[in-house]
């Protein structure tokens, strides 16, 4: 018990240490002493950095979170949000608003991201309920996923002008960039639900290491947890990917870091994993800041540069175990 109070306040320290340098990084630095001053450069944090960190943060939480959690339900070390295809479905929803609407409005755009995800998160609960086994759900998951991905690649295909196929690609590598307190109030309120849903689920993910059927015999109801997983993922999930596009590996990357930390109890790994995803994000939007050039590296790409080789590596120690 000890342990865990220690790190997670360690992890609130860093996240709360990278909150405070994501306000100052950037092309132009703005030190604590010139903080709530009249000093001009105090704006450029309170109407450009400030809702950033802000999102950061909390889309970092939720990544971490739903990652964490999706690994405990599915008992799958490879399980990361995408993999229940939120994320393609809310990209394909803002994807659709540019192509068909013809709009680029921040609250067009995330109501049709919402609209997408709520609708692949009741797809993703029929195709999957009541199934005696999580590889329904899995197997229902790539098939939103697949079929999400599909979809945008036909529309981006269609794009009526090369300006919104450009919009589209900007979109979709996802990014942090120019967002409002206009995106934070559209997000936080389901991104907050959705984590508050995730963190229900932590008895019965400890369960679930016992198996199935003994989770069943000791009165776990899995359509329970499987909704708890499908709601929680998708609001948390596709309101972050609604405000930002898409921003992959951080559900992967934290909890297999923060594993050996805390123990084999998936319970133990849920508030470290959303500390943690809020402390890689808020890190990642920093460094994307300083890049070099006139403008910035976009989050999701500077993300995926940073996952595929922890992807790799992590499958070959998966290959290696197995064959020992």
């Amino acid at each position: 018990m000890t342990n865990r109070v220690a790190l997670n306040g360690g992890l609130a320290l860093l996240v709360a240490a990278l909150f405070a340098a994501s306000l100052m990084a950037g092309k132009f630095w703005v030190p604590p002493a010139a903080w709530f001053s009249h000093d001009p450069r105090w704006w450029i944090i309170a109407e450009l950095r400030l809702p950033r960190a802000i999102l950061g943060l909390a889309i970092g939480a939720a990544l971490g979170l739903s990652g964490a959690v999706l690994q405990g339900f599915l008992r799958n070390p490879l399980a990361d949000p995408a993999v229940v295809g939120v994320s393609s479905s809310a990209a394909l929803g803002a994807v659709g608003a540019i192509v068909l609407l013809g709009s680029s409005s921040p609250l067009v755009l995330f109501a049709c991201a919402m609209a997408a995800a709520c609708g692949s998160m009741l797809l993703l609960a029929g195709l999957a309920w009541r199934a005696e086994s999580a590889v329904a759900f899995i197997l229902a998951g790539t098939v939103l996923a697949s079929l999400g991905a599909a979809l945008t690649s036909f529309l981006i295909s269609i794009a009526p002008n090369p300006y919104a196929t450009a919009e589209i690609l900007d979109w979709i590598m996802g990014a942090l960039t120019d967002r409002s307190y206009a995106e934070v109030q559209l997000a936080l309120p389901f991104i907050a639900i959705g984590c508050a849903l995730l963190l229900f689920t932590g008895r019965a993910l400890d369960a679930l290491t016992l198996g199935e059927a003994a989770a069943r015999s000791m009165g776990l109801r899995l359509e329970r947890t499987q909704l708890l997983v499908v709601l929680g993922t998708g609001l948390a999930v596709g309101a972050s990917v609604a405000v930002t596009g898409i921003v992959g590996f951080v559900g992967l990357i934290v909890p297999h870091l923060l594993r050996p930390l805390t123990g084999a109890r998936p319970s133990a790994l849920l508030l470290p994993s959303a500390l943690g995803g809020a402390a890689l994000l808020l890190a990642a939007d920093s460094l994307v800041r300083l890049s070099p050039g006139a403008s910035e590296l976009r989050l999701g790409v500077a993300m995926a540069l940073l996952g595929t080789p922890f992807f790799f590596v992590l499958l070959l120690k998966l290959r290696r175990s197995t064959w020992n």
